[in-house]
């Protein structure tokens, strides 16, 4: 066998085995313990564009001054967005604290690719409602028969 042969196709190989890997991304979202309500209602938006999309997020609540002696405060505000985002991702590391910070990883459901598959095909769908049908041929008229 050629060597330059089996070279090109080990490459093809090799591309074809990259192109089915998907690169796993963590997402991080940082908040306080005293967030306000509309504040953690677009953050939690945010967490649920991540596990849509597929990504990990990694959710950090930072303490500052008097509230590092309130970890409960971050405990409770992780379980509840744990609890808000329970049907798009899971935790996959429970809330520890890190010195200042309290950190909690949530991964998706669903992986990349087939968030990617289901994104693409709704893409697709759409696409061929926008786009208008051809215009018909004028039709012959009948005087003509």
């Amino acid at each position: 066998m050629d060597y330059g042969k089996f070279k090109y196709e080990s490459a093809v190989k090799a591309r074809e085995s990259r192109k089915n890997q998907t690169q796993t991304i963590v997402k991080e979202i940082k908040l306080r313990p005293k967030i306000d309500p509309h504040d953690y209602g677009t953050k939690r938006g945010h967490v649920e564009r991540f596990l849509k999309a597929g990504d990990k997020v990694k959710v950090t609540i930072m303490f500052r001054g008097r509230e590092q002696s309130r970890p409960e405060l971050g405990f409770r505000l992780l379980q509840k967005l744990a609890d808000d985002v329970t049907e798009l991702g899971f935790v996959e590391s429970q809330p520890k604290q890190d010195g200042r910070n309290m950190i909690m990883v949530i991964g998706p459901h669903r992986k990349k690719a087939e968030s990617k598959a289901d994104r693409n095909a709704q893409q697709a769908a759409s696409h061929a409602r926008q786009v208008p049908s051809p215009r018909p041929e004028a039709a012959p008229a009948p005087s003509d028969v």
